[in-house]
């Protein structure tokens, strides 16, 4: 940690610094965080849905995940963490990913940025590791549908990511 850094509280995760007067929250023993834009060749977007505690209900998202947070894999590289967590959390596989662009995630709370990877052609993994302490369910949903499917499972109860938003922006206007 940063000399500058005051440590105010730290769990297995998180920790809690401060610079300054900022207070702050900081990931501990990760090389990054992966969000995949992931669309099959038919233009369905992989969507994940789970419940997330701090928000108290289930939540839209984009498959994502932490790189290198586990003992088998320090210092994983961001393509590496992409792949994995696309089949982790999806099934599928992408013959093809390229990484869009990285950056903060919540300025004012959090030092971490999120790096966004594109992965197209996605078809179902032969196998598929799932982490038992995750509730996931996939959805693969047409791609000039979502908008109005987003919306329904909103009025429904579930919060939508705000990162799918950008993931929309990255498949409407970079996957051409």
């Amino acid at each position: 940690m940063d000399p500058q850094h005051e440590l105010l509280a730290q769990g297995k995760h998180l920790r809690l610094v401060r610079v300054g007067g900022w207070e702050f929250a900081e990931r501990v023993r990760i090389s990054g965080v992966v969000c995949i834009v992931a669309l099959t060749s038919d233009q369905r977007l992989l969507l994940v849905e789970q419940p997330r505690v701090p928000v108290g209900c289930r939540v839209i998202e984009l498959p994502a995940g932490l790189a290198g947070d586990t003992s088998q894999t320090p210092g994983e590289p961001l393509e590496d963490a992409a792949a994995r967590e696309l089949v982790e959390e999806t099934g599928y596989r992408a013959p093809s990913m390229s990484r869009v662009f990285a950056g903060p995630v919540s300025p004012g709370m959090t030092n971490e940025e999120i790096t966004f990877f594109l992965a197209r052609n996605c078809e179902p993994a032969e196998s598929r590791s799932v982490d038992i302490t995750e509730e996931i369910t996939v959805h693969a949903v047409p791609l000039p549908v979502v908008e109005t499917w987003l919306a329904k499972q909103a009025s429904s109860g579930k919060t939508i990511d705000i990162k799918v938003y950008t993931g929309l922006y990255i498949a409407c206007k970079l996957d051409q």
